[in-house]
């Protein structure tokens, strides 16, 4: 028998059986697009991370205080440490070759108010050098001025919602607003910008390094950023770093040093190992359709023992009548797929619409890998069928005689 001719064999058998068809169509397809929209997830969270890092544009190194003593995850952000990072440890660190900018950071949450309006916002505490180093620019206003490297003026720069919800559409360059127990005045307000390393900068408010050092009443520092030169060598600084901070704390490393290509690849490790954990839960529904075929092929099988008898007794070898139902089951894997794969396109197209700053988009190892997994469960579980109805007896068969 010819392809074509099983082509339109097993045609004329979807026609008969519609809503058997539809079922089995629809449970490929919906195993294909999961397997599609959940690897899109992982792998968008990875390209999300990869452009959140290269929106920084420079090449930078996190000081924080704590010494990690495990590799291969995140180092700690809290913990008991033997002396805090302060302004002067940051401040020596500007005198290293190869360090462009150094930016203290001192954080904290306190409630901002105009008049009647309040609101409890994330505040940073650093001076001029953290603009550049986090690739930051006004939309209106000024940063901070390069006194706040050592004065703790009345100031502070306000991001763009924090803006809104506070003075409205009403102008804040000049306005004093309320930071906890102190007045300042607004000299800033950052350009329109979504979140940036998981900090909504829209919501923010910046204020010189020492001002937060009063008003947070602590001394230590958050972490320290650093802008190193783009031929510098990366390891080399980190060294000196480390060999800075140990001879000014007593001889003590009690520092963790991260730089940015280190973070980016644990990111892209932890988020693509997600993915193939996504897409290896998703496959299992593919499993199931493949059950699904094999069952309703052996109920296939004992309705059509007629049909099968007549093929039998024309000529037709068990050979041929085994490619028919094997056959029958790869086209229908096959039209499933392509229906998968257009419904999970369709609402990768449709949410990216909705969230366009999600660069939700699947690997391309995902379509080849749904599909696969797809012809094989197809393939698999329509064996057993297959042999039953070839080993089916025609004179039986014609009769309708169960064997």
């Amino acid at each position: 028998m010819k392809l074509v001719d099983q082509i339109s064999f097993n045609w004329q058998i979807f026609q008969r059986h519609g809503l058997r068809t539809f079922l089995l169509l629809a449970a490929v397809g919906i195993g294909v697009a999961s397997v599609i929209l959940l690897t899109s997830l992982g792998e968008g969270a990875r390209r999300y991370v990869d452009r959140e890092f290269s929106a920084l544009g420079n090449r930078v190194l996190i000081v924080l205080p704590g010494r990690s003593e495990t590799t291969g995850g995140a180092p700690p952000i809290y913990g008991s440490v033997p002396r805090d990072l302060t302004l002067e440890d940051a401040y020596t660190l500007e005198k290293i070759p190869g360090v462009l900018a150094v930016a203290p950071i001192v954080a904290g949450t306190t409630t901002v108010a105009v008049d009647s309006r309040s609101r409890e916002v994330i505040t940073l505490g650093s001076n001029q050098s953290f603009f550049t180093v986090r690739k930051l620019a006004v939309g209106a206003g000024q940063i901070l001025p390069a006194r706040t490297r050592e004065d703790a003026m009345a100031v502070c720069v306000l991001g763009v919602k924090l803006k809104r919800e506070l003075f409205g559409n009403a102008r804040a360059l000049g306005e004093w607003v309320r930071v906890g127990d102190r007045r300042m005045r607004v000299v800033g307000v950052l350009e329109e910008r979504g979140e940036s390393l998981g900090l909504d900068m829209r919501d923010i408010l910046l204020i010189p390094v020492r001002t937060a050092e009063q008003l947070f009443n602590s001394p230590s520092l958050f972490r320290i950023m650093l802008d190193i030169a783009p031929s510098a060598d990366s390891d080399l600084i980190q060294t000196k770093i480390k060999a800075v901070i140990t001879e000014r704390h007593e001889g003590e490393e009690d520092i963790t040093v991260i730089s940015q290509d280190s973070m980016l690849a644990a990111f892209n490790s932890i988020l693509t190992t997600l993915t193939l954990v996504i897409a290896a839960i998703a496959s299992i529904s593919l499993l199931v359709a493949g059950i699904l075929i094999m069952n309703i092929s052996l109920i296939s099988v004992s309705q059509r023992r007629k049909e099968i008898g007549l093929l039998k007794a024309i000529g037709a070898s068990s050979r041929q009548i085994r490619q028919l139902f094997l056959g029958e089951s790869l086209l229908l894997v096959s039209l499933g797929s392509v229906a998968g794969i257009l419904f999970a396109y369709s609402l990768i197209a449709f949410f990216s619409s909705l969230w366009p700053s999600f660069p939700l988009m699947p690997p391309l190892w995902a379509v080849p890998a749904a599909v696969g997994v797809a012809f094989f469960s197809g393939l698999t579980f329509s064996i057993v069928p297959a042999k039953r109805a070839a080993g089916l007896d025609p004179v039986l068969a014609l009769r309708g005689v169960q064997e």
